[in-house]
């Protein structure tokens, strides 16, 4: 017999896309949906997949995985974002690695990521690979402001197949987005780097658009690549951009 797998999804205010999520996971043998109080109906689409919704006030990404992992009651853990389904080669892969001889306590699960709807090829979008099954007690998620991994001393197995990714599905969705990451990046950030330099704001941005479109072949992609380049680019330049706002006022508090 088979030991038996708990699904964590971590969610927020998405009630146009959890029920996409949970349906994907229904296989499982427990699913545990953590929600930092939506103020929409995903918990209320969430309770028609589980009895194990869980609201807790938003502390951070890691956190909150951290936190809805502990909650799990078997041994084996698939954790999700809200925005990712599990494909029927991902099921059948997880499920397989169990009926056989484990060698592993953590594995990997590439993804395919989507822009507005449209699957992406190139950026480096394509080697997008996440460490999300585990034994439990055996990984926990680093504590960043944003970006999490999942820390595991152990050696990391792969399953074959991929989740699937929609990063975003409108563009008004992914700038919002961008503003909240590069702002949790800066803080991140803000621990390591004494000042932020003139070229930061100018060269950093420049090469990160140069090496995802032209090095990571990103106009193969087409309109949706340079949109998305573009968007990589700004990001970067967003981010020491705050992370230089608040060198500032750290400055000036002094």
């Amino acid at each position: 017999m088979r030991e038996k797998v708990s699904v964590v999804i971590t969610m927020y205010n998405v009630e146009d896309i959890i029920a996409d999520c949970l349906e994907s996971v229904i296989w499982a043998d427990e699913i545990i949906a953590m929600d930092s109080f939506s103020t929409d109906r995903t918990p209320e689409i969430a309770r028609k997949y589980t009895d194990k919704v869980i609201q807790h006030e938003f502390e951070g990404y890691a956190a909150q995985k951290n936190r809805a992992v502990e909650k799990a009651s078997h041994p084996w853990i698939l954790v999700l974002d809200s925005d990712e389904q599990v494909t029927p080669e991902i099921k059948d892969t997880i499920l397989e690695t169990l009926n056989s001889t484990i060698r592993y306590n953590a594995y990997r699960i590439p993804r395919q990521n989507y822009f507005l709807g449209k699957k992406v090829h190139f950026s480096g979008w394509q080697h997008d690979v996440v460490t999300r099954f585990f034994r439990k007690g055996h990984g926990k998620f680093s504590e960043t402001h944003v970006h999490e991994d999942l820390v595991v001393e152990d050696k990391v197995g792969a399953l074959r197949g991929a989740l699937i990714h929609h990063s975003c599905r409108s563009l008004s969705q992914f700038l919002e987005k961008v503003h909240r990451y590069s702002f949790l990046s800066a803080q991140d950030r803000a621990e390591k780097m004494k000042k932020v330099q003139w070229y930061h704001l100018t060269l950093r941005p420049i090469f990160r658009f140069f090496k995802q479109y032209f090095l990571k072949l990103g106009f193969l992609d087409g309109m949706t690549g340079l949109v998305l380049c573009s968007l990589a680019a700004y990001s970067v330049f967003l981010k020491y951009a705050q992370l230089w706002e608040l060198q500032k006022r750290a400055k000036t508090e002094e």
